[in-house]
Order: C-alpha cells, then sequence, then structure tokens
C-alpha cells in the first residue's frame, strides 16, 4: 500500500492505463501542461506527451463528441468537463450518441469513453459551479455512474472504467480530492457494481457516496457513543448498482436512511428508497429517510452553503428520529 491523495489515485489510475495501452488518451480543457483545473492531471503531459495528453477548445461538445468518434475508431479516451454542471453543454453528445450507438449497431461497435468530471459544494463556488447532478446520467440507458469515496476506490474504479467498452461517467468530489489514503501499487482494479461495507454495524443502514461517505462516518462515531451501530453502505457505483448488498445490509437493520448532496426532489436517493420498497419492504422495521441538500439552488454567501450541504449533525437528526 501507498499513501495517495484521492487527486493522487484518480491520476495513478490514468497512468497506469495508459503506460498499458497506447490506445488510452486524455483530452479536455488545460489538462495537460496545467495538468487540469485542480491538478488531477499534473506531470501526465510530461510523462505521456501531446499526443496522449492535449489541451481541447472551450467547447463540452467538442470533447465528447471527438471522444465518441475517436472511441467508434478503436481509441479509448478519457475526457474531462471541468465542471459537472457543465455537462449540460454536451448532453447531445453523451444522451443521444454515446449511450446509444452499440445499441443502435446490434452491438457491432463499442464506445469505450469515460468522462471525468468534478461535482459538489464546500468552495464557495456558487450555483453554477457547485452541483451534484448524478441522478441525470443515472437515467440514461448505456452509460455507467461511477461515484468514488476514497482513494483506493477512485484508483480501482478508474481503471475499471477504462477499460469498460461502454460510456461511464466518473464523477469526482472536489472536496476529496486532497483526502488521503492506503491505495495499492500497479494494477487495481474495482470492480463495477459492486458495492462496498464501509462501517460494520446493526441497528440502521445509511447508504451513501462520495463526500456524503465521510459525512456519515463521522455521523457513526458520534452515534455509536450514544448506543446506536450504524452500518455505511457504500454503493460507489450508481449504474450498475448492487442491489443485493442493499437488501442484504437492510435485512439485517432493518432500517435505512439514504444521504446524498444532490436536492431531493429526483435525486437518486428516491431510486434507491423504491428499489427497496418493492423488494425488501418486509424487511423494514421503519419508514425510509433521506437526508439530502435543500431543493434550491447553491448559495454563494459560506453560512448559507454550509447549511445547504448535508451535514454529521443532520444525519444524526434523522437517524436518532428513527429509533
Amino acid at each position: 500500500m501507498k499513501q495517495m491523495t484521492y487527486a493522487e489515485a484518480i491520476r495513478d489510475g490514468m497512468r497506469v492505463e495508459m503506460h498499458k495501452d497506447p490506445n488510452v488518451y486524455l483530452q479536455g480543457e488545460d489538462v495537460a501542461q496545467f495538468g487540469g483545473c485542480f491538478g488531477v492531471t499534473a506531470g501526465l503531459y510530461d510523462e505521456f506527451g501531446p499526443t496522449r495528453v492535449m489541451n481541447t477548445p472551450i467547447s463540452e461538445a467538442v470533447i465528447v463528441g471527438s471522444a465518441v468518434g475517436a472511441a467508434l475508431a478503436g481509441l479509448r479516451p478519457i475526457a474531462e468537463i471541468m465542471f459537472v454542471d457543465f455537462m449540460g453543454c454536451c448532453m447531445d453528445e453523451l444522451f443521444n450518441q454515446a449511450a446509444k450507438l452499440r445499441y443502435m449497431n446490434g452491438g457491432k461497435c463499442k464506445v469505450p469513453i469515460v468522462v471525468r468530471t468534478p461535482c459538489g459544494a464546500g468552495m464557495g463556488a456558487a450555483a453554477q459551479h457547485s452541483q451534484c447532478v448524478e441522478s441525470w446520467f443515472t437515467h440514461i440507458p448505456g452509460v455507467k455512474t461511477v461515484m468514488p469515496s476514497t482513494p483506493a476506490d477512485a484508483k480501482g474504479l478508474m481503471i475499471a472504467a477504462i477499460r469498460d467498452d461502454n460510456p461511464v461517467m466518473y464523477i469526482e468530489h472536489k472536496q476529496l480530492l486532497p483526502v488521503p489514503g492506503d491505495v495499492p501499487e500497479g494494477e487495481y482494479v474495482v470492480p463495477l457494481g459492486k458495492a462496498d461495507i464501509k462501517r460494520d454495524g446493526s441497528d440502521i443502514t445509511i447508504v451513501a457516496w462520495s463526500w456524503m461517505i465521510q459525512k456519515a462516518l463521522a455521523a457513526a462515531e458520534e452515534l455509536a457513543a450514544k448506543g446506536i451501530n450504524v452500518e455505511i453502505l457504500d454503493p460507489r457505483t450508481l449504474v450498475p448498482f448492487d442491489k443485493d448488498a442493499l437488501l442484504k445490509s437492510v435485512a439485517k437493520t432493518g432500517k435505512l436512511l439514504i444521504v446524498h448532496e444532490e436536492v431531493k426532489t429526483s435525486g437518486f436517493g428516491g431510486e434507491i428508497a423504491a428499489l427497496v420498497c418493492e423488494e425488501g419492504f418486509d424487511y423494514l422495521d421503519a419508514p425510509i429517510k433521506r437526508v439530502t441538500a435543500p431543493d434550491t439552488p447553491i448559495p454563494f454567501a459560506p453560512i448559507l452553503e454550509g447549511a445547504f450541504i448535508p451535514s454529521a449533525e443532520k444525519i444524526i437528526k434523522a437517524v436518532e428520529s428513527m429509533f
């Protein structure tokens, strides 16, 4: 094991695959000499050169659209969109092209694209640069959605995403980029669609992902002191979703709290709640609850932004209300 930050682990995953497969390349705004807006791609230009790490025009449609063409031609592009908030500018390329081409061609072509993009509030970047909108992508058949919460998962899921023959949305939370952790060296793969129990417990299941895992773990420590033993399940990938792991956990604990930074209405937590109601209702000893961001744009003012983001305190209050 080697200590890496979340950002370094993402970079290491890309580096491993770029050394292994000459068809893997990276493109996006300022990803080359500058190393990316958040420094995630730092050093890759010097290591692999201008034909493997390429700056693009400031056009999300160009970044993803050209990646679709490259993938159809046999390459394996990693396309960086500087903020997930800008994915609306290239949704046609993702939604109508990348997601559907393999299906519409009877499986005769592959579209192995990884779209990397950062999400999340907490940096004072206001309403247009701070959103979590992962449920947008989970609603598109043909697109896989990855949201790692630890450096090890960040590396393992990156390698799995690059090797997948389908479009993968790889969503990185900005607050996690400096977070350190143990990361296996060399080729390390975390399978898409395999959840992870981040904390074993018996009294209630909390399902969270990305930065919210950190909030849930902090809440669980305080709740343990109060005699409530929390199990924390990290799906790691929202599509494909590991429903067996979820149902097994809920069957053990009898209670389910879902935590996400997306706004509440139509957030992916609603899909998880529906799944448990449809396939595991008899396991429940209490109604399912959600802790989410409110249905508002993200404020710029630090105090208001702090109130917007789901907190450990809100998680604790929600858990206690279920007993």
